[in-house]
């Protein structure tokens, strides 16, 4: 099986670009750093302990079996090249949404949050009141 089909490398080289280190890993699945080496160098993993170290690192079961890093590299050259301006950084941002709406859709979902707060607290004034009037 060749390196690239091996989903322990790939586990090991997202591992790594999430910043973590094996004892974490390790860790987190509560076995230890050996058994994270041996399992970063295997060519299959059973579909539970995968599972488990999908959700550890962030990603899903199928984005550990199909990660290809020069895929990732290539997104990544190409959004350089197309957010660069002639080698030069825009100092203007570029949004793919409007701040302003985005703005409002949290404000108002703030303001909803404040209502249904609001109500909570009235029904438990009133529920405390009908609690003493009937002593």
């Amino acid at each position: 099986m060749s390196k690239e089909n091996k989903i322990g490398p790939k586990i090991s080289r997202l591992r790594e670009l999430r910043g973590m280190k094996q004892e974490a890993l390790a860790t987190a699945l509560g076995v230890s750093q050996q058994t994270v080496s041996n399992m970063e160098r295997s060519a299959e993993l059973e579909e539970d302990l995968l599972t488990q170290v999908s959700q550890i690192l962030g990603v899903t079961p199928d984005a550990i079996r199909n990660f290809d890093e020069e895929a990732v590299f290539n997104i990544i050259n190409t959004f350089n090249d197309n957010s660069s301006n002639n080698g030069a950084w825009s100092t203007q941002p570029t949004f793919t949404f409007n701040p302003i709406d985005k703005l409002l859709e949290a404000h108002e979902e703030n303001k909803k949050l404040y209502e249904r707060l609001l109500e909570a607290e009235k029904s438990k004034v009133e529920l405390l009141e009908r609690l003493l009037n009937n002593k």
